[in-house]
């Protein structure tokens, strides 16, 4: 069995497979071809050295100015960073559950009702959202989510709500960031006594049957599926990172922030939604244990599944298979539309 993708495996940083990368090394950083460079011919031992020196220097020069990887963000950085101001406005959700008919029949129906949340009590949390991933079906449908992701994001942070991005793994790249520094600067808060930030919040027996997608041997749905190596560097370009956003996938410095923050509602999106959406430190599991109130953006997300697995099904419907396992057991759904507007004159005069 290959444990790399099973829902009990044991854990480790990316519970997808990968080999992550050093936390000193830069996955993106630039390498030059020297190969065509020849010296110029030395005059004296004092010439040769000199030119040599220069060419170095010029190398320098170019490789930071020219070569280089753009920086993540281009925003100044304090020690004391602001974060976002609270505004009025009210998002009304629509949202959509499933519900037993009888209890213990395990005979479910549609549930469908609204609720309203106030944009100031709202974070938006965006799992794993990579610049790659080795299955190539996964990391092509990702990169159809990003803008419709974005588009959604931007709306709902011009509105008021907190965004956190989570790329698991590599938000080392982000240490010098106003973005990844605003979350660690949160004062600590407690967290309930038997709870270990750093554990992946497995599948709960007590709470939920096994996941209706078998990933036991395979979750890759690439005809030919490749190594289970790291083909990720960073989160997704695509994806804005900017204004008060967060970055950590820390779920201490996320509760921090949020408890800091008068932040009680939670709206999770990104991928994978019977991996690492429901199971990261900072996934819905563990976001509902919590006390949030948690709601998934179900057309924000995407399921790992190969087709030739059980139970035989589309990868489109394998994901909604999924979805709908968390509407049973865990929490609601929304569409990402309800994120971008308010009810007319919540937001003030």
């Amino acid at each position: 069995m290959n444990t790399l993708f099973h829902e009990h495996a044991e854990p480790h940083a990316e519970r997808e497979g990968y080999f992550v990368a050093p936390p000193n090394s830069s996955p993106h950083a630039p390498r030059e071809d020297l190969s065509g460079f020849v010296a110029p011919t030395p005059v004296n031992k004092h010439v040769e050295s000199m030119n040599k020196h220069l060419c170095i220097l010029t190398l320098a020069i170019l490789s930071a100015t020219t070569f280089a990887a753009p920086p993540v963000t281009q925003e100044p950085s304090s020690d004391n960073l602001p974060n976002r101001p609270k505004v009025p406005g009210t998002f009304r959700l629509h949202l959509r559950e499933r519900k037993e008919t009888t209890p213990g029949s395990k005979v479910f129906k549609v549930v469908e009702r609204t609720v309203d949340w106030e944009v100031s009590k709202t974070a938006i949390i965006i799992v794993d959202m990579w610049d790659g991933h080795f299955c190539r079906l996964a990391a092509q449908r990702l990169g159809v989510i990003v803008p419709r992701m974005n588009a959604a994001v931007s709306a709902a942070r011009s509105h008021g709500v907190q965004v956190i991005h989570a790329p698991s793994g590599v938000t080392y790249l982000y240490a010098d960031t106003p973005h990844r520094k605003r979350m660690q600067q949160a004062p600590a808060a407690k967290m309930p006594a038997d709870w270990n930030p750093k554990k992946w919040c497995d599948l709960d027996p007590a709470r939920e049957p096994p996941l209706p997608v078998d990933t036991s041997k395979c979750s890759s749905d690439d005809p030919i599926v490749g190594a289970a190596v790291q083909q990720f560097t960073r989160q997704h370009p695509g994806l804005d990172i900017v204004g008060y956003d967060g970055v950590s996938d820390n779920v201490q410095e996320i509760f921090n922030f949020c408890e800091a923050n008068g932040i009680t509602n939670i709206v999770i999106m990104g991928v994978h939604t019977n991996m690492c959406v429901l199971g990261r430190p900072f996934g819905i599991r563990a976001m509902v244990k919590l006390g949030r109130n948690v709601v998934l953006a179900r057309d924000l997300t995407d399921a790992m599944y190969d087709p030739r697995q059980p139970p035989f099904v589309s990868h489109a419907r394998g994901t909604e298979l999924v979805i709908e396992h968390i509407e049973k057991y865990w929490c609601p759904t929304i569409l990402s539309d309800d994120l971008t507007r308010v009810v007319p004159g919540s937001a003030g005069p």
